[in-house]
């Protein structure tokens, strides 16, 4: 079966308003940024993201939060985008803070079809108000629900066009297991090879969870630029 679509806007075109999407990514690295350019195109508003941080202010979910199609953030780290900051401040935007690994094991456990787990992390704070506590072998342990979404958007490094995936160093972070856990997969990918040029043993995300696949149209960006000065003469 042949995934790969023509473009970044046909791979998102039936994605409505209202839907719950998982977009890959630590910062830029990772970054699904075509899928979300034509997400934001395509304007489809009242998304809830779930995502381990919102871009910054013009890129990736940042261009969405400020055409307004965001309802609400499933976050870890939100600190490089004020217009994030302001839209929460200012009691625009829904947000939902969760712990870094906690957020991890949510979406893996979302695609493991485990609806809920006890974790350590977070009891005794805010994190855990409202949520059940239970203890076991003395430790206190928070319930945490896990994540599935309507849409996974994701970026790897090369996919064949049966959407087998292979990621590339830091930029793997959060984009297998969104991968698994969502009905309808979306690949951005830097590279396209025929089914079977990928060996078997470096297939990061197996295509049976992948429904499209894209070549990405988007520049490669560093998020935050440190040299060295130069020496003097």
């Amino acid at each position: 079966m042949d995934k790969v679509v023509a473009t970044a806007g046909e791979a998102v075109a039936d994605i409505p308003d209202g839907a719950l999407i998982m977009a890959g990514g630590f910062g830029l690295s990772g970054l699904p940024e075509s899928l979300l350019e034509a997400l934001r195109d395509l304007g489809s508003t009242n998304l809830t993201f779930v995502s381990n941080n919102a871009g910054v202010d013009d890129i990736g979910i940042g261009a969405l939060l400020r055409t307004r199609q965001v309802k609400k953030m499933i976050s870890s780290y939100v600190g490089e985008n004020k217009e994030f900051e302001r839209q929460f401040l200012q009691g625009e935007l829904e947000v939902e803070l969760c712990p870094q690994g906690t957020l991890a094991e949510r979406i893996r456990a979302g695609g493991a079809g485990i609806p809920a787990f006890y974790t350590p992390t977070g009891y005794g704070t805010i994190v855990a108000d409202g949520k059940d506590i239970r203890h076991f072998d003395g430790r206190a342990y928070v319930l945490e629900r896990s994540l599935f979404a309507d849409f996974a958007l994701v970026k790897a490094w090369k996919a064949d066009r049966a959407g087998n995936l292979v990621f590339r160093k830091t930029a793997r972070n959060f984009n297998p297991v969104m991968a698994t856990a969502a009905k309808i997969t979306i690949a951005e990918v830097d590279e396209i090879v025929e089914t079977g040029e990928i060996d078997p043993d470096h297939v990061h995300t197996s295509g049976i969870f992948v429904q499209r696949v894209v070549l990405t149209t988007a520049e490669k960006r560093i998020e935050k630029r440190t040299t060295r000065p130069a020496k003097e003469a």
